[in-house]
C-alpha cells in the first residue's frame, strides 16, 4: 500500500464488540493507528496519546482506531485499564492479522502487525502511510501538520 491508493474495506469488532466498517466512514478521515500487542508499554502510550487527543482529531474530521491482533476480551479488559473512554480499539484476532495484511503490515514471523499509521480521506485514498520502528511511538504531529495543510 502506498500514499493515493484505495483504502481496502474492512469490518472488525471494537473492545465493546460492536462492529467498525470502515466504508461506514466516507466523508470522515480515518486514521488506522496499528500497534503490536496490548498490555504492552510502547502500545499503551501510542493509544493513551489517540485517546488524549480525541478531540483535536475530531475538530480535524478524523476518526482515530487502533488496531491489534488481539482477541474483543482482552482489548475491553486493556481499553478498561488503560482509560480509553472515547478511542475505540479493533481487534484483528481472526481471520488473524486479515486486515494489518490488507494494508501491508502485518509480520508474519512474529504473528502481529507493524507499528503504523495509515491516514485514509473522505474518499477513502490514503493520504499517510508509515511503519515506524518497532519500539517507537508514532509522532502524532506528523498527522496533525499534515492536515494543516
Amino acid at each position: 500500500m502506498k500514499i493515493g491508493d484505495e483504502a481496502p474495506d474492512f469490518v472488525l469488532k471494537d473492545q465493546y464488540g460492536k462492529e467498525f466498517q470502515l466504508s461506514h466512514f466516507r466523508g470522515k478521515k480515518v486514521l488506522l493507528s496499528f500497534h503490536p500487542l496490548a498490555w504492552t508499554k510502547i502500545c499503551e502510550k501510542q493509544m493513551r496519546e489517540l485517546e488524549d487527543n480525541y478531540e483535536k482529531f475530531e475538530s480535524l474530521n478524523v476518526i482515530p482506531v487502533g488496531i491489534s491482533v488481539d482477541p474483543v476480551p482482552s482489548k475491553k479488559t486493556w481499553a478498561d485499564h488503560i482509560g480509553l473512554k472515547k478511542l475505540r480499539i479493533l481487534s484483528d484476532f481472526w481471520p488473524h492479522g486479515q486486515v494489518a495484511k490488507l494494508y501491508g503490515v502485518f509480520r508474519e514471523k512474529d504473528g502481529f502487525s507493524e507499528r503504523a499509521n495509515i491516514l485514509i480521506n473522505e474518499d477513502m485514498k490514503i493520504i499517510f502511510y508509515k511503519v515506524y520502528p518497532i519500539r517507537e511511538l508514532p509522532n502524532l504531529d506528523e498527522i496533525f501538520n499534515l492536515l494543516k495543510t
